[in-house]
């Protein structure tokens, strides 16, 4: 591939991505992805905070306070608000079980579609790292309302 094709093909998406992302918005989330909490975006980073639980096994929770940082990027449409690609680093402190009072990593990639002006889902998937453990994979559904500011 050339390197003019990969210019022409990749400088509109880093331009559309720089027009997108220049809104502040808070996001309000209801499930699990990133947590049950709120989060802050200025541009293409946000932070987030509040409380995760996740399932590694049929019928067992496990319950985390967690925080972290994402970053979003390739906008697919011209909303307000777009959908668009994120990968998301975090800090998870385990509540119970074999986790409690552990400090855990985490690392995401996922998407976030809008519905509508506000609503938006996203899927993601993650994987949760802590000494001594094995690391955990599991997919990351989430339920949210954005607010601009």
């Amino acid at each position: 591939m050339s390197k003019k094709f990969l210019f022409c093909f990749l400088l509109p998406i880093k331009l559309i991505a720089q027009e997108q992302f220049k809104k502040k918005e808070i996001g309000l989330n209801f499930f699990r992805n990133p947590s049950i909490g709120v989060e802050y975006r200025h541009n293409h980073i946000s932070l987030h905070t509040g409380y995760y639980i996740t399932n590694f096994e049929k019928n067992t929770t496990w319950k985390f306070f967690k925080a972290g940082v994402s970053y979003w990027f390739l906008p697919v449409d011209k909303k307000d608000i777009p959908s668009s690609f994120y990968f998301q680093a975090a800090l998870l402190y385990g509540l119970n079980r074999d986790y409690k009072n552990t400090l855990t990593g985490g690392i995401e990639p996922g998407f976030r579609q809008m519905i509508g002006n506000n609503l938006n889902i996203r899927l993601g998937v993650a994987a949760l790292f802590s000494k001594n453990k094995t690391i955990r994979i599991n997919p990351t559904p989430g339920i949210s309302y954005v607010i601009k500011l």
